[in-house]
């Protein structure tokens, strides 16, 4: 349940709540459960504060920060959070769907079983973050940074990851059905038993990617870096690999059935 004193604060305005943050920098602050649906609370200083079940659906969150907060089980569909810094926050179970966070910092957050469709992440920072089963179905995340990220049986079924960093990131038994996945880096990633069906992964780069058992039917995979990746008993069924680089690539069981495969003259390192 929410302090009312500082609840009060908070929505006494911007200035009013900086003052009296400066002055009492020790105090553990509890807006928990708090009703602060479509707040304005544009750059405000929210850093450790507990805000766990709190309503902050459409609120303007512009720059706001939020490192270390506690959200777990927040509602903030629709909210706007671009360039906020969540850094380290804890969302799990939150709801985020249909949020616009822009570049904004995630880095090292628990997003477990956060809800993130049509969420707006183009160009955020989600580094080393906690994705396992987290909800991306339909999400911007063309440019993000997910680097180490662990997204173990996450959903980004038609999810735009054109142009992502997912190096080194755990995608292992993740569902990318239709998702769009181009000139992405998956350099030594884990899609172990990954559903990427119909998945568009032209021109990435997949060196040493981990893609065994992964569901690959129909899969875009032309111009792709596949050297020494892992495709061992993977389905490659109707995929297509014109002009893909499979050197060193392990294809040992793998499904072959229909599938395009690259001109091995092109086939260099």
């Amino acid at each position: 349940m929410a302090n009312q004193k500082h609840l009060a604060l908070l929505q006494a305005g911007a200035i009013t709540w900086i003052e009296w943050r400066k002055q009492n920098p020790q105090i553990e602050i509890d807006l928990s459960t708090a009703n602060l649906q479509g707040e304005n609370l544009r750059g405000a200083n929210l850093q450790g504060v507990n805000l766990t079940k709190v309503d902050l659906s459409h609120a303007l969150l512009v720059r706001t920060n939020l490192m270390f907060a506690n959200l777990t089980g927040a509602n903030l569909s629709q909210a706007k959070l671009i360039e906020a810094n969540l850094s380290q926050a804890n969302l799990s179970i939150a709801n985020f769907s249909g949020a616009d966070l822009t570049q904004a910092d995630l880095s090292q957050v628990n997003l477990i079983g956060a809800d993130l469709s049509d969420a707006n992440l183009r160009g955020a920072v989600i580094t080393d973050a906690n994705l396992i089963g987290t909800n991306f179905s339909n999400a911007i995340l063309n440019d993000a940074d997910l680097a180490a990220a662990k997204l173990i049986r996450s959903n980004l079924s038609f999810a735009n990851l054109i142009g992502a960093n997912l190096i080194a990131a755990d995608l292992s038994e993740a569902n990318l059905y239709d998702a769009e996945v181009m000139t992405a880096y998956l350099y030594k990633a884990n899609l172990s038993k990954a559903n990427l069906t119909r998945v568009h992964l032209g021109s990435s780069y997949l060196f040493k990617a981990n893609l065994s058992e992964a569901n690959l039917t129909n899969a875009d995979l032309s111009w792709t870096n596949l050297r020494y990746a892992n495709l061992a008993g993977a389905n490659l069924q109707r995929a297509n690999l014109r002009g893909a680089n499979l050197q060193g690539a392990n294809l040992k069981g793998a499904n072959l059935q229909d599938t395009i495969m690259p001109d091995s003259s092109r086939n260099h390192s």
